[in-house]
């Protein structure tokens, strides 16, 4: 009687310690996927900053205030949006 109530005390502790590496095993885990979870929100904010600033960017650019006028009123510039310029005096004038 006493070997099978020495078995089951050892069956008992033996769960005990798989039930105690199984939760530590769950817990470590759990632990990596949170820093991966919290790392991938850091880096969604780091790229949605980045849209925005871009964004600001273009919407700045976009409704740039327009250049002064020179001082020479037979002086018109053409700009297109590739940064090139054309310049042409007296385009008006008969001769």
């Amino acid at each position: 009687m006493e070997t099978a109530r020495a078995t089951g005390i050892a069956w008992r502790s033996l769960a005990t310690v798989a039930g105690a590496v199984a939760t530590s095993i769950a817990v470590a885990v759990a632990a990596v996927i949170a820093v991966v979870f919290a790392a991938t929100l850091v880096v969604i904010g780091f790229m949605a900053t980045a849209l925005l600033g871009l964004a600001a960017f273009a919407f700045r650019g976009r409704h740039a205030p327009a250049a002064a006028p020179s001082g020479d009123p037979g002086l018109i510039e053409a700009r297109h949006m590739g940064g090139h310029s054309w310049v042409a005096y007296g385009w008006n004038e008969r001769r």
